[in-house]
């Protein structure tokens, strides 16, 4: 797909870019911040492993049911709206996390959190396809995928100080405080994003639904995303408990593995975006793709390892993820049409969690652990990766034809138009 340089953005698209990068910030923090606290929420709560498994899995899931139980609305109203209704019960959420006294709380304030928070990144999403072209919006992802890197450097180790040097309540708190700040300025300086209402059909919700889900193009997307995120998500669940008892990493040494492997994606991730623009999405997601399948052979297959060598491997591994994702992300915002927005990101999301979470699931009927703590079967979880992987090309090479054809389309109505 050819696409020409995009222009400088503007002052306010600056701003929306920012706060829409810091937005996903604290959705993000507040997903993976759970990981790490694991260890801590296991003595402190007395739960089992599953039951801690069960409260990680809740948010993903309750996040699915709202992105589809939400998705037929998602264009009936004025995104900046939606954005602030879901983000203010992601708020509500994430303080009861806060203040949470027992294992029962905590799980029902997860599943709360997930029924708003789950919704908020496919209104972003959406926000980003109405207010960009589609030659810029690489490097709008890469900017705003920095979330997750960020998350890494700040949001991990700043939790883990606190929740050591308070309590496991205080990172959440945290979150509560830095979501404030990010809801005022949207309040404040976010305009209204409504042009989507002008091309509304008059069918209703349900319908709305109905029709977004039986589209051909919409569905090879869909698929596309259920595997994209079955890759992404089957390694991370038992990603630092196979560090730690199989490679070798001490657990004081892996906030220097979170934090250079975040500054590494801070670094690449604005310049993934800018690649995908240049020479084209589907090309760089062919990379980031070739990248993650030999990093992943590589990285669940290794034994105990100098911590050095497992930075840079999980740098590189990570490298080829976040292009993935970057590219993958603008590629899909070209898929729906421009009344279809809000509804297709929002299923998109909610197959992305749901999918996440069955990943999750399954990865932990692949792999078992031993008495000694030894991870078991992680090279045949990174096969199944690997698969999925290849898989996802094969899918995203459709969307990459259907989208260029429709760039080049309307292109030519473009050129057509003023001389009618």
């Amino acid at each position: 797909m050819t696409e020409s340089k995009p222009s400088t953005f503007s002052g306010y698209e600056k701003f929306i870019i920012a706060i829409l990068a810091t937005l996903q910030f604290t959705i993000v923090l507040d997903f993976m911040v759970l990981s790490p606290l694991g260890y801590i929420l296991l003595d402190k709560l007395d739960i089992t492993t599953s039951q801690f498994g069960l409260v990680v899995s809740a948010y993903a899931f309750s996040a699915g049911a709202a992105g589809l139980l939400t998705a037929g609305f998602a264009d009936k109203f004025d995104r900046k709206k939606m954005l602030l209704f879901f983000y203010t019960g992601f708020i509500i959420g994430t303080f009861l996390c806060g203040i949470a006294p027992t294992y029962h709380f905590l799980l029902m304030a997860r599943v709360f959190t997930g029924l708003f928070g789950g919704v908020i990144g496919s209104i972003s999403f959406a926000i980003i396809t109405d207010l960009f072209p589609i030659n810029a919006r690489g490097r709008v992802m890469g900017f705003v995928q920095m979330a997750f890197a960020s998350s890494q450097v700040l949001g991990i180790p700043i939790g883990l100080y606190l929740a050591k040097e308070f309590s496991w309540h205080a990172p959440f708190l945290m979150i509560v405080g830095l979501s404030l700040v990010v809801g005022f300025l949207i309040v404040t300086y976010m305009k209204p994003i409504n042009a989507h209402l002008k091309i509304q059909t008059q069918s209703n919700a349900f319908q709305h639904l109905g029709k977004t889900l039986s589209r051909p193009e919409y569905l090879q997307g869909f698929a596309a995303t259920t595997l994209l995120a079955t890759g992404g998500f089957m390694l991370m669940p038992f990603g630092t408990a196979y560090g730690v008892n199989n490679l070798g990493i001490q657990e004081a040494q892996l906030p220097t593995l979170y934090m250079i492997t975040g500054l590494c994606m801070l670094v690449f991730s604005p310049f993934i975006g800018k690649l995908s623009d240049k020479i084209g999405k589907y090309k760089v997601f062919l990379a980031g793709s070739a990248i993650t399948c030999v990093m992943t052979l590589i990285y669940c297959n290794l034994s105990v390892t100098p911590l050095w060598i497992i930075i840079i491997l999980n740098v590189l591994l990570f490298l080829g993820i976040t292009g993935r994702m970057i590219s993958a992300s603008a590629l899909m915002t070209a898929v729906p049409e421009p009344q279809d927005r809000g509804a297709f990101m929002g299923i998109n999301s909610s197959i992305q969690q749901i999918a996440g979470g069955l990943a999750s699931l399954l990865a932990g009927f692949i792999v078992s652990e031993t008495s000694t703590g030894f991870i078991e079967h992680y090279p045949t979880l990174g096969n199944v990766v690997v698969v999925a992987v290849v898989v996802t090309a094969l899918l995203m090479y459709r969307i990459h034809r259907y989208v260029t054809a429709k760039v080049l389309a309307s292109s030519a109505h473009d050129v057509v138009k003023p001389s009618v």
